[in-house]
């Protein structure tokens, strides 16, 4: 029998997230005070006993300069509070597009944030949708990697007409994920072939296969400017498509991203609460991922399974 308490714990700018994962667990959040300071310094404070409890911090690492080291102090704070167990709940990990060396001389951003997060006493992460499954093994603890699949297909199923959907990868890269959908729901899938100049501007794409005719949808783990998704809905639209959807977990939306997706040929973007919208869209629809973490969350203590959490083909 499982006797060691829960204490769910939020970071700064994740609480909004947090206290609708408590909601859902059925306990409220923790008390934790950030003690912050004129220069910018700050100090977690963990207001009640955590000693031999299983303790779970939530906090997304978006502006990850802040968020992460916040984060990472929260859990060294938890561990000389001689916390039993400590969990970093992680939404959004931040610096997960930095998981290899594309050029020389730059560094591998996720694999340093595995390693402080390992270092400050981390022992599980929990995270959903990573840029590159293999982060998973720049860490040395066990990562649980949820899936926005349970999110989504039961979303899909009940809004789109399935007989007429098709699957398009915005890029090479998240060619996977969109199998995984096509294979799921029996069609076909297309790709989105773009080259870069640079970080964040596109300058060539093209679309291989057909979809004249089609529901198109793309997924992806993030939408940061939103040029790719748009840029893509604007040539199958212009390639005969009925219409244009995207399904993104992590809604980055930075600089003009929302002038962007809203003057494009989106029909509509599907995102999730990880990272909180700078304003709402007509466009952009936002589904809870709480619900998803809070069972998680549960399962972790009671030692069973997450893998039941998945939607497989």
């Amino acid at each position: 029998m499982v006797t060691n308490d829960v204490k769910l714990f939020s970071g700064t700018t994740s609480r909004y997230m947090a206290e609708k994962i408590a909601d859902y667990y059925g306990q409220p959040l923790s008390r934790i005070q950030i003690d912050r300071f004129s220069d910018g310094e700050f100090q977690p404070n963990i207001l009640e006993s955590v000693r031999g409890n299983y303790v779970f911090l939530i906090q997304s690492t978006y502006f990850p300069s802040d968020n992460l080291m916040e984060l990472l102090l929260m859990i060294d704070a938890a561990k000389r509070a001689s916390a039993s167990y400590i969990t970093a709940v992680i939404p959004y990990f931040g610096m997960a597009r930095q998981d290899r060396k594309d050029k020389p001389r730059v560094s591998i951003g996720s694999k340093l944030v595995a390693e402080l997060l390992t270092a400050a006493g981390a022992n599980r992460i929990v995270t959903m949708d990573l840029h590159a499954d293999q982060i998973q093994g720049f860490f040395d603890i066990p990562v649980d990697h949820l899936s926005s699949t349970a999110i989504y297909v039961p979303y899909i199923e009940e809004n789109l007409d399935l007989k007429n959907v098709i699957f398009a990868s915005p890029d090479v890269g998240s060619t996977k994920r969109n199998r995984h959908y096509a294979v799921h729901f029996n069609t076909e899938l297309v790709i989105c072939d773009k080259v870069r100049k640079k970080a964040n501007e596109i300058s060539e794409m093209t679309v291989i296969g057909d979809v004249t005719g089609k529901d198109v949808i793309m997924i992806d783990d993030i939408v940061d400017t939103g040029r790719t998704l748009a840029n893509a809905a604007n040539i199958m639209i212009d390639k005969g498509a009925r219409s244009v959807s995207a399904f993104c977990t992590h809604p980055v939306l930075s600089g003009e991203a929302y002038n962007t997706i809203e003057k494009s040929q989106l029909k509509e973007l599907v995102v999730t609460d990880t990272i909180p919208l700078r304003r709402e869209s007509e466009k952009i629809r936002v589904l809870s991922s709480a619900k998803l973490f809070a069972r998680a969350i549960r399962n972790t203590h009671e030692h069973r399974s997450i893998s039941s959490l998945f939607i497989n083909n």
